[in-house]
């Protein structure tokens, strides 16, 4: 334990200080990876005919992370709200998973539960899942207080962005390839879950047959319909496994 640690540690209730001096170097591999992301995002959003002001806008409002990404080629083209709805589902559908094991740490919360909800992330999970609170420290609090440094991270890194796009003398010809390297990224991350492969084999392959079918203008809603039905008639085996697995690894309780 480090010497700070150890004066929080002696300090009954160090406040709302203490839980952000606790909070701040357990987000810090977080704002690593939401400066390069959210450049990224800014930058794409410039390209598109959209300053900073709407970069930082739309972060603050939607904070999506992939989502965002998603939906600057949705803000370039004709408006599809139902398309749009099912985008953000499918994308995010994962943040209910997230919501339901943070149920018990969230517990007490009182006020600060509506903000915890609206700002929970993967990496605000991760960081508030795995982290312990120091003594001295309200557990409600220090969540809130790494809730909050993962959404100014993710917020300013946009804006920083939207005003890197202005000034850079290179070509940004071909930057929303970053989308596509994103969901990639994700995509090998769940195969290397084993009981995340029939999903993400599932989602594959439905789409790939649907690109065929449809092709490349129409292809993602259909796809998204066969992904849920595939998934919900999949349900108790996969749940069954899922199970299974989950009795061989910690859970976040």
């Amino acid at each position: 334990m480090s010497i700070k640690q150890k004066d929080l540690a002696l300090k009954p209730h160090v406040g709302w200080t203490g839980a952000f001096r606790a909070a701040f170097p357990r987000t810090l591999p977080v704002l690593t990876g939401y400066a390069f992301l959210g450049m990224a995002f800014g930058i794409l959003m410039r390209t598109k005919g959209y300053g900073p002001l709407w970069s930082g806008l739309m972060s603050a409002l939607a904070f999506g992370g992939s989502i965002q990404y998603a939906a600057v080629a949705l803000l370039t083209t004709a408006f599809d709200p139902l398309q749009a709805l099912l985008l953000s589902l499918m994308v995010n559908a994962r943040h209910l998973f997230y919501g339901i094991a943070m149920l018990q740490k969230y517990r007490g919360a009182g006020r600060l539960k509506p903000a915890l909800i609206f700002l929970l992330t993967d990496e605000t999970f991760s960081v508030n899942c795995a982290a312990p609170v120091l003594p001295g420290v309200k557990p409600a609090q220090f969540y809130f207080a790494a809730s909050v440094l993962d959404y100014l991270y993710w917020v300013l890194a946009s804006i920083a962005g939207g005003f890197l796009g202005g000034v850079l003398p290179f070509d940004t010809t071909g930057i929303d390839f970053a989308l596509t390297a994103l969901f990639v990224v994700i995509w090998l991350e769940q195969l290397k879950q084993r009981e995340n492969r029939i999903p993400a084999a599932v989602g594959a392959c439905c789409s790939a047959a649907c690109l065929w079918l449809f092709g490349a203008e129409s292809f993602i809603i259909p796809s998204m319909v066969a992904i849920m039905a595939l998934l919900l008639a999949l349900a108790k085996p996969l749940g069954g496994s899922m199970e299974g697995s989950a009795k061989e690894e910690s859970s976040c309780t």
